[in-house]
C-alpha cells in the first residue's frame, strides 16, 4: 500500500474522479479540489507529494495554482489541459509544473507520469533528510558534536560536557577557524550584554581538558592571545 497522497484540481467531475479511480487502485490516497482555491486550502492541510492540475479552472487557474502553490511547495504538479500549443506547455513548466499532459489523454499514460515523479521525488526526499540530519552535526578533526542529541564524542569516545560546555563548543564548531572574544562567546551563549567574562576563561579549561588528549599543548581549542578563542580547522 502506498502511503503518498495525490491531489487533483480539476473541475471536470467526470475527469477527476475517473483519474481517482485509477490512482487509488494503486494504492495512492486521494484528494480532489474543484478549482485552483480549493487546491491550496487542501495542500496547507494535507501532506501533498504530487499535484494533477488542470490549467483552465474558475477562480483560480491551474498557472495561478502552480505559482502560489511553488512559494512553500516543492512536490512535483503534472498539467492537464486541453491547449495543446508549445508555448503554453513552455508557459507551464516556467512557473513550476514539472509535467505536461494533454486532453483528451491515456489514463495509463498519465499513471506512469505520476508513478515516474513519485519515484523521482522519493528519492529527492530522501536526499534533502539527510541533508537536514547533517545539518545538525559538525565534525572537525576526530570531534563530532550532535545538536539533536547534544552529544559530542572524541574519536568515538563520548565526552560528557555541561550544557554551557555544549554551548560554547557548538559556537566554536559551527564556525571553526573563527576566533570569538571572552565578549562575543558570552554574547552568543548567554545571549545578554557581557560584563564579566572571567567564567569564558574557566570554562574554556574545561572543555580543553575534555576534548583534548593533550590539555597543555591543544590540537583543536586554541587561543589566539589577545585576541580570543577559536576551534582550529583540520
Amino acid at each position: 500500500m502506498n502511503l503518498y497522497n495525490v491531489l487533483i484540481v480539476e473541475d471536470d467531475y467526470d475527469i477527476a474522479n475517473g483519474i481517482k479511480v485509477y490512482l487509488l487502485n494503486q494504492g495512492y490516497n486521494v484528494f480532489i479540489a474543484n478549482n485552483g482555491l480549493e487546491g491550496l486550502d487542501i495542500i496547507k492541510t494535507q501532506d501533498i507529494h504530487l499535484a494533477i492540475v488542470d490549467i483552465m479552472m474558475p477562480k483560480l487557474n491551474g498557472h495561478e495554482f502552480t505559482m502560489k502553490a511553488r512559494s512553500d511547495y516543492d512536490f512535483p504538479i503534472i498539467f492537464l489541459s486541453a491547449k495543446s500549443e508549445e508555448i503554453d506547455k513552455i508557459n507551464g513548466l516556467n512557473i513550476g509544473g514539472d509535467d505536461y499532459v494533454t486532453k483528451p489523454f491515456n489514463p495509463l499514460e498519465l499513471l506512469a507520469r505520476v508513478n515516474s515523479h513519485l519515484r523521482r521525488y522519493k528519492k529527492y526526499l530522501t536526499i534533502k533528510e539527510k541533508d537536514n540530519i547533517n545539518d545538525s552535526i559538525f565534525t572537525v578533526g576526530g570531534i563530532e558534536l550532535n545538536l539533536d542529541t547534544k552529544e559530542v564524542t572524541v574519536d568515538d569516545n563520548l565526552v560528557k560536557l555541561t550544557p554551557i560546555e555544549f554551548k560554547i563548543l557548538s559556537l566554536l564548531m559551527k564556525n571553526a577557524g573563527r576566533v570569538f572574544s571572552s565578549e562575543e562567546i558570552y554574547e552568543n551563549v548567554w545571549r545578554e550584554r557581557a560584563v564579566n567574562t572571567d567564567t569564558i576563561m574557566v570554562h574554556i579549561r574545561n572543555i580543553r581538558e575534555k576534548i583534548e588528549f593533550n590539555p597543555k599543548n591543544p590540537k583543536y581549542l586554541k587561543v589566539v592571545w589577545g585576541v580570543g578563542y577559536k576551534i582550529e580547522k583540520q
